[in-house]
């Protein structure tokens, strides 16, 4: 496992938690040591826990305890995100009455006295210690962490930082200017105007979970028409031509009720919420393209004010709207700057690594070394690893055949089965830090191949069928297949497939709408290329990730092609798998063909059912 040798140095561990996606980081004299989210050690998917096991990780890839820390650091300020929630229950009373009643027993009981309970739980892993010897807690604010995670890892010495998610104390957007070690805000529009609210509206409204269906709402919209732009306009949302915006809150439920949207929403949309897992008709597909086409106007729209009003070559992006991969692609192309690096885990675990950096260079006052055109941040392969010899041995105890290859055997081996299209999962290396699989937890697939789609999504992931994946690309042949030619390690950048690949859609299939045009190839790479003829595209690195690198220069040498589809090793509802042995169940649950877990490959044909095993499906069925 990843283990560095125990030295001196300041430590500085910075977590998030109590909200969603918790997470723990340790950074050591400003380098990025290890950060990982709670969900995979624990296998609850968005689990907002207190992170003890990704604590327990960063503290052991470090070689450290407790007590060789230097400050504890929170990634927001739990006072003023109190104060925000008691002045909308006043703004809106008496109407906030249900949700004030529902918040306010755990606000009381437990995030008020935060630093009390973190202290708790901090001692859980240095029982030697007392609350008086802990390393001092610190507290960054929200969009302060987001802020630091973008721009203190990236490749520029000055950059301006755009961050924008559902709502943090009170920013839900917030525009900072960074130079050298230093970061400072500009402005910030505050809740309950939020873009990031306004699509989990719409993410709720189209019958899928707020806070982690948003990805569907992208996949769905190239499927839709934009037919409800003119409505959101007229009613929802008054963008200004510098892309600083307000929500009419009539419309939405989210400040003083449980739900996101209410009747006025329902009325001006046609109906009501649909009901999650019922059938997707063209409602949701229209709603799913509108919002996001009225999303990438604002972050367009926002982009070129703030390079109007810094003069920044450069942009740096954090928070869930960062996320959004088809409109960052939109401000890398249309926009006005030179460059553009995206935090990988740009939602709230992220914030763990931005409050420890922002602890270092702003507290401690740190002098900053950039190399230009590399990041800091390691390919985000911040997570645990496993040797050959701790895989071997579980696979030995759970009795399962393998054979273990050398490496110019395995990367041939597993080229040759991937071209025969076989669907692989491959566990190597160090275990990404955010919700994008990266290559070392990773489930893969031939690219050229017309059912590879459709199998994936039913029979691997058990996941809705529309779900688009995403191509790994060697870097020096992005432009061979996309319209791109800049970095993109992270998946967070959507390009169009280079137009000499495409396929003519014929008029026989125009009569086609909806999700009848999923099964229709659109390029000679036809598993990644989606409706609009666009790609979610992971440009793959030798520097950062060689393994992976090797297994496509592989696939290339057998094939001719660069490139293979890439999707998260995970089941629909279940976190990113982190151990060979939830790798192994995961294969086992499902219908890929082959496990590789570090130089070991399995076979499916091989191996004996799981014991047991035979009712977990039925939790992933879908409609």
């Amino acid at each position: 496992s990843f283990l560095l040798p125990a030295g001196a140095g300041m430590n500085i561990l910075g977590i998030s938690a109590f909200y969603h996606d918790s997470a723990a980081c340790l950074v050591r004299d400003g380098e990025i040591i290890a950060a990982a989210q709670e969900e995979r050690f624990t296998r609850k998917k968005h689990d907002p826990g207190f992170p003890h096991k990704a604590v327990e990780y960063c503290l052991q890839a470090g070689n450290i305890s407790l007590k060789d820390v230097r400050h504890l650091v929170f990634y927001d300020k739990p006072l003023v995100k109190f104060e925000r929630l008691l002045e909308t229950y006043l703004a809106f009373a008496p109407r906030g009455v249900q949700s004030f009643v529902a918040a306010m027993p755990v606000w009381l009981k437990e995030k008020l006295l935060l630093k009390s309970l973190l202290q708790k739980e901090f001692l859980v892993h240095a029982p030697e210690l007392t609350t008086a010897s802990l390393p001092q807690i610190l507290f960054s604010e929200h969009h302060e962490s987001h802020a630091a995670s973008a721009f203190f890892p990236s490749p520029y010495d000055k950059a301006v930082v755009l961050c924008m998610d559902g709502v943090g104390e009170w920013a839900t957007t917030s525009a900072w200017l960074g130079e050298g070690n230093s970061l400072k805000p500009l402005w910030e529009i505050p809740f309950p105007h939020s873009i990031g609210l306004l699509y989990s509206a719409f993410t709720y409204y189209t019958g899928f979970k707020v806070n982690s269906g948003e990805y569907k709402v992208m996949g769905l919209a190239p499927y839709g028409e934009p037919k409800y732009v003119k409505a959101i306009y007229e009613h929802l949302l008054d963008v200004k031509p510098d892309g600083t915006f307000r929500l009419n809150m009539d419309y939405f439920n989210y400040c003083t009720g449980l739900t996101m949207t209410g009747n006025k929403f329902d009325k001006v949309f046609g109906g009501p919420p649909r009901k999650p897992e019922s059938k997707l008709t063209q409602r949701e597909m229209d709603l799913a393209r509108s919002v996001q086409e009225v999303t990438e106007e604002v972050m367009l729209r926002l982009s070129r004010t703030l390079h109007r009003e810094t003069g920044a070559d450069f942009m740096c992006m954090a928070g869930g709207v960062a996320l959004n991969c088809v409109g960052n692609g939109r401000i890398l192309r249309e926009g006005p700057f030179k460059g553009l690096w995206i935090q990988p885990a740009a939602g709230d675990a992220g914030g763990a690594l931005g409050a420890a950096l922002t602890t270092w260079y702003q507290y401690e006052q740190q002098p900053r070394k950039v190399v230009p055109g590399k990041d800091s941040i390691k390919g985000s392969y911040l997570g645990p690893s496993h040797t050959n010899e701790e895989i071997e041995s579980y696979l030995q105890k759970a009795a399962a055949p393998y054979v273990r290859l050398d490496e110019d055997h395995l990367y041939a081996r597993v080229a040759e089965e991937l071209a025969a299209g076989k669907v692989v999962g491959w566990l190597q290396g160090r275990m990404e830090f955010g919700p994008r699989a990266l290559g070392g937890r990773s489930i893969l697939g031939d690219a050229r191949n017309r059912d590879m789609q459709s199998v994936m999504n039913l029979k691997i992931k058990y996941r809705e069928s529309f779900r688009p994946f995403a191509p790994s690309v060697l870097r020096e042949r992005v432009s061979d297949y996309f319209v791109l030619d800049s970095d993109s390690p992270y998946m967070l950048l959507v390009a169009p497939v280079v137009e000499k690949r495409r396929l003519p859609v014929s008029s026989a299939q125009n009569g086609l709408w909806g999700i009848e045009l999923l099964n229709i190839p659109r390029s000679d790479i036809p598993a990644v290329t989606h409706l609009d003829y666009s790609a979610r595209v992971q440009t793959v690195h030798q520097d950062t990730n060689p393994r992976y690198y090797a297994l496509l220069k592989a696939f290339e040498a057998k094939t001719g092609h660069g490139v293979l589809v890439n999707t998260s090793f995970n089941v629909r509802g279940e976190p990113i798998v982190s151990t060979p042995e939830d790798a192994y169940r995961c294969f086992m649950r499902t219908e890929m063909d082959v496990l590789v877990l570090e130089n070991c490959v399995l076979l499916k044909a091989d191996q004996k059912p799981l014991e047991g095993d035979s009712d977990w499906k039925k939790e992933f069925e879908l409609d």
